[in-house]
């Protein structure tokens, strides 16, 4: 099976709107074969970015318990934030 991928390997969502990035983001993850992955949220507030990356990264982990997904973040509070939460499918780059 052909499968159309993005010409970046960073996936950005085209919207600052939570609720549209997660929808965004997970039709990607249905759609794709996406193991390991890279999303820039970095144009979102610190609330937002965390927000969709918890409820992304969770559907991600659901369809690939070994894949990673990069986000590209605008502080390190985002990842201070989500630690607690032990996403162990995300790394946070600044």
């Amino acid at each position: 099976m052909l499968q159309l991928l993005p010409k970046n390997d960073t996936l950005i969502p085209n919207t600052s709107n939570p609720a549209d990035a997660i929808e965004f983001i997970s039709g990607y993850i249905e759609r794709y074969q996406c193991e390991n992955m890279s999303v820039d949220i970095s144009f979102m507030n610190i609330l937002d970015a965390c927000h969709v990356s918890t409820m992304c990264a969770t559907k991600h982990y659901i369809k690939y318990p070994n894949g990673k997904i990069n986000w590209i973040i605008s502080s390190n509070l985002i990842k201070e934030f989500n630690k607690d939460l032990d996403l162990g499918n995300c790394n946070y780059i600044l």
